[in-house]
């Protein structure tokens, strides 16, 4: 340990919030060993990538970002875990540069396998992923961000056609609701306000501990400190009314949903394997706004995957269309070695699905725009984020817009009442702080 007690480390997080929430543990664990995160603009002696491997585009961002961190930073020991990584580590280790390759459930382990390279100076580590997943590595952190990401569920169940989670994450388990309230209480003690609740199917949580989803939100809402709450993705299938019911007249979750939809068409819901059908989904969406009036709901849309022929995709634009959700996140469906969906006949060309993408985008960009500006001139409270450099502040209401401040450190972390005034064309709003 002696050896690399001044080194300083890059680390880099591609994909989703849990993968977020990954490395900023991994940051810790590192630090605990000397290893620190290196200063903005200082050379690193360790790189580390925590990739994703949704898409086959993600892949190749992945296999670039790995390519100009190795470019930038020639000398510096280059780790690469992750989804990209558990799925296709044989890959990454043709790519000239590469030293370390480790597999999901290696991450807790990270500081060991960066000690032992050191130590033994070796040309290149990998170690061989266990393909049978069935460790959950607590997780909760913030990394340089004000929110905490609190991961409480890890892997899938689900085997959706398209889909090669299941096999990058593995089996669906869980911390115990004792575990996760104690990190919140942690959370709480070292100042926290605001902690997202994440993971990779999180309405399954308690399938290997006998709870359930609710308990643990029971659970948590009772930490004082904790001002607020949000699920970051939950499916509709799982997203019960009692759930709904409860947060609506909970103390500190947010009125802010993200539920994958992923089509608007039944027909393309069947070959997506997917538990639910529109009409369950639009029943979620209404009974959220009816018990959350001023709720900002998030929707994941693919695009362009097997089997959606123009038709099925205009039947899904107009059910989307016409749902009361307030932004789309859109995705053109990818192939995927190893998936059933190889397996349905008719494709859909690259620039249909790019048209298709550019399609649901705009319609985002739409609602998103007409259920923001239904709030301009109101006051509404904000936890304002860390400022950087000498910017402007911003944060998310309490459901979820961003807002835009002048200057003022010493609300960093701070949840105030602020004006909402104009929208800007990135579809955040420029405010006033109410004192």
């Amino acid at each position: 340990m002696s050896d690399i007690i001044q080194h300083k480390v890059k680390l880099e997080t591609l994909g989703c919030k849990l993968n977020f929430s990954e490395t900023a543990t991994m940051q810790s664990l590192l630090a605990e060993h000397g290893i620190v995160p290196v200063e903005r603009g200082g050379v690193p002696d360790v790189c580390v990538v925590n990739t994703c491997s949704v898409t086959a585009l993600a892949d190749s961002k992945c296999r670039q970002h790995i390519r100009h961190l190795i470019r930038q930073y020639p000398d510096a020991l280059m780790v690469v875990t992750g989804c990209y990584a558990q799925l296709k580590g044989e890959e990454i280790t043709q790519i000239d540069g590469v030293d370390i390759v480790l597999g999901s459930e290696q991450k807790p382990d990270i500081a060991r396998y960066v000690l032992q390279w050191f130590e033994d100076r070796q040309q290149q580590l990998q170690v061989t992923p266990t393909r049978d997943i069935r460790l959950f590595s607590p997780s909760c952190d913030r990394g340089d961000r004000t929110r905490y990401w609190l991961k409480v569920q890890d892997g899938c169940d689900y085997w959706c056609s398209y889909c090669t989670i299941p096999a990058a994450r593995g089996r669906s388990r869980s911390g115990t609701i004792a575990l996760l309230t104690e990190q919140a209480r942690e959370v709480a003690a070292e100042g926290g306000k605001e902690i997202v609740i994440t993971g990779v199917n999180i309405g399954d949580f308690g399938k290997n501990t006998g709870e359930n989803f609710l308990d643990l939100l029971k659970s948590l809402d009772d930490i004082e400190g904790i001002e607020r709450y949000r699920i970051s993705s939950i499916e509709p299938d799982l997203l019960t009314d009692e759930i709904i019911d409860w947060c609506a007249r909970s103390r500190a979750f947010m009125p802010h949903f993200h539920i994958p939809l992923q089509s608007g068409s039944d027909p393309v819901l069947k070959l997506m394997r997917r538990h639910y059908d529109r009409q369950l989904f639009a029943d979620k969406v209404a009974r959220c706004r009816e018990l959350m009036p001023d709720c900002f709901i998030g929707v994941d849309v693919m695009v362009g995957t097997r089997g959606e022929t123009p038709d099925l995709f205009e039947d899904s634009y107009s059910f989307i269309a016409g749902l009361d959700v307030q932004h789309l996140h859109v995705f053109p469906y990818s192939e995927r070695p190893g998936t059933m969906a190889l397996r349905i006949p008719y494709i859909v060309t690259q620039q249909d699905k790019q048209e298709r993408a550019a399609r649901m985008i705009a319609l985002s960009d739409e609602k998103q725009a007409d259920f923001t500006r239904r709030y301009l001139g109101t006051v509404r409270p904000v936890l304002l984020e860390h400022g950087r450099g000498k910017g402007r502040m911003h944060g998310f209401t309490d459901n979820y817009i961003r807002v835009n401040v002048e200057p003022d450190m010493s609300l960093a972390n701070q949840i105030v009442n602020v004006k909402l005034l104009a929208l800007s064309d990135d579809l955040t709003i420029d405010a006033e702080i109410i004192h």
